[in-house]
């Protein structure tokens, strides 16, 4: 449930505080808000689990954000898009939380409690 809110709050603050991201920025911006939103899905996931741990959270929230920014930092300096396979690899594991989620929602819905 705390990364649900974390996550509303978050659109919140960036819907209604005007903040625009220098074009030189954009990429690095990108690649550390689909980090931090396959750390959200996951965190869901785990919640939905019954495995949820804060610290773990946290630390895969900023951690993966500053990793995959700083990654895609390295890759622009060397010339490479390394930030489409960061793309890719959070995209991916963002897809596949988002299917957990789902089955598990419209099995409670059907009433059906046993995930596979």
């Amino acid at each position: 449930m705390i990364p649900i809110i974390g996550l509303i709050l978050g659109l919140i603050i960036g819907i209604f505080v005007p903040y625009n991201i220098p074009q030189q920025y954009s990429n690095y911006a990108a690649v550390a808000i689909l980090a931090a939103l396959d750390s959200v899905f996951g965190g869901v996931v785990a919640s939905m689990q019954g495995n949820f741990d804060m610290k773990i959270f946290l630390s895969g929230f900023f951690g993966n954000a500053l990793l995959a920014a700083g990654l895609a930092y390295i890759g622009d300096q060397l010339g490479i898009q390394i930030y489409l396979a960061a793309i890719f690899a959070f995209g991916n594991r963002l897809f596949l939380n988002f299917g957990v989620i789902r089955r598990y929602v419209l099995n409670k819905i059907t009433k059906k409690d046993k995930i596979n």
